[in-house]
C-alpha cells in the first residue's frame, strides 16, 4: 500500500509538468499568425495567356500567400467576366468595343506588351510571302486554291479563330477591312489550336500571335515601309509590320490591391523580360 502511494506521489509532479508544457504549447500556437491565402483570378485572351501564366508563376514565388489563377476563353469572354465582376483581371488582344464600354463604362485597358499577328502555313508549303490584298482574298473566299497566290495546286484550308477572339477581331478590321470571313473557315478557340492544326496540315493557313510559331512557317507581309517582312521585335516596335498591335490587361476602374501589384510586376523590368521570353515584344 505504501509503495502504491509513493508511486502516485511521483507521478503527480510529472503530470503537472506535462500540463504546463501543453499550456505553453497552446498559448504559443494561438499567437502564430495564420496566413490567409488571397486569390487573383485572370481570364481572357489566349494570346496574352502565356505572358500572364509565366508572370503568375514568378509572382507567386515571391508572394506565397497568393494564388493566381489564369484561364483563357478569348478577349470577349474575359472582358465580359471583368465587367460582371467574375474575375479580378481580364486579358485582351484588342481594344474595347463601343458596346463593351457602353455596357461596362468603368473598364480600363492597360497595355502590357506588343505583338505582331503572324500568318502561318505548314513548313511544306512553298509560298513564303503574301500581300495584304492576297491575304484578304483568301479569308473572304475569293481565292480558294494555292495556285491563286503562286503556290502548288490544291485547295487552301483556311483556319481562323472563334468569335470570342480578340485576334480574330483585329484581323477582321485590319486585313478583311470588316468584310465577312468565308463560311468555309475552320474556327479554333485558341492560338495553340490554330498552330497545331496548321503544323499538321500541309494545305492549311492560319493566323496567331507571334509567340505561337513553333512547327510552322511564318509568311512575310508587305509592311508600311514597303518591305516584305515577318513579325519581329524591330518591325513590331517600329510599327512597320502591318499587323502590329498592343496587348492589354483590363481592369474595372483604377487598378488597386492585388490586381495593381500584379500589373506593376508585369510592367517591371522582370515582368517585361518574361514578355520577351514568351516570344512577344516588351514595351
Amino acid at each position: 500500500m505504501s509503495g502504491f502511494i509513493m508511486s502516485q506521489m511521483s507521478i503527480a509532479p510529472a503530470l503537472r509538468v506535462l500540463g504546463v508544457i501543453l499550456l505553453i504549447s497552446m498559448v504559443c500556437a494561438s499567437t502564430v499568425p495564420v496566413i490567409a491565402e488571397e486569390t487573383l483570378s485572370i481570364s481572357g485572351s489566349t494570346t496574352v495567356l502565356p505572358i500572364a501564366s509565366a508572370a503568375a508563376e514568378a509572382f507567386m514565388d515571391t508572394h506565397p500567400d497568393v494564388d493566381v489563377q489564369v484561364s483563357g476563353g478569348g478577349s470577349g469572354a474575359g472582358i465580359k467576366a471583368i465587367g460582371e465582376g467574375v474575375v479580378s483581371l481580364a486579358m485582351a488582344s484588342r481594344g474595347l468595343k463601343d458596346e463593351e464600354t457602353a455596357a461596362y463604362p468603368e473598364l480600363q485597358t492597360i497595355a502590357v506588351a506588343k505583338d505582331g499577328i503572324a500568318v502561318i502555313v505548314n513548313p511544306e508549303n512553298p509560298v513564303s510571302a503574301l500581300t495584304l490584298s492576297e491575304l484578304k482574298d483568301i479569308y473572304t473566299g475569293t481565292f480558294t486554291g494555292w495556285s491563286d497566290v503562286g503556290g502548288d495546286t490544291g485547295k487552301i484550308e483556311i483556319v481562323g479563330r472563334d468569335s470570342a477572339s480578340g485576334t480574330r477581331e483585329f484581323f477582321f478590321e485590319k486585313v478583311l477591312e470588316k468584310e465577312d470571313f468565308t463560311k468555309f473557315m475552320l474556327e479554333k478557340n485558341s492560338n495553340g489550336a490554330v498552330q497545331q492544326y496548321v503544323s499538321q496540315t500541309p494545305a492549311a493557313i492560319g493566323y496567331v500571335g507571334m509567340g505561337f510559331e513553333d512547327g510552322v512557317k511564318v509568311i512575310e507581309l508587305k509592311g508600311t515601309d514597303g518591305k516584305t517582312q515577318k513579325p519581329s521585335i524591330e518591325s513590331v516596335k517600329s510599327g512597320a509590320y502591318p499587323l502590329s498591335r498592343e496587348l492589354y490587361f483590363v481592369t474595372a476602374g483604377e487598378p488597386e490591391g492585388l490586381a495593381k501589384e500584379f500589373i506593376d510586376f508585369v510592367m517591371s523590368s522582370e515582368g517585361q523580360k518574361i514578355v520577351e521570353e514568351q516570344g512577344f515584344v516588351s514595351l
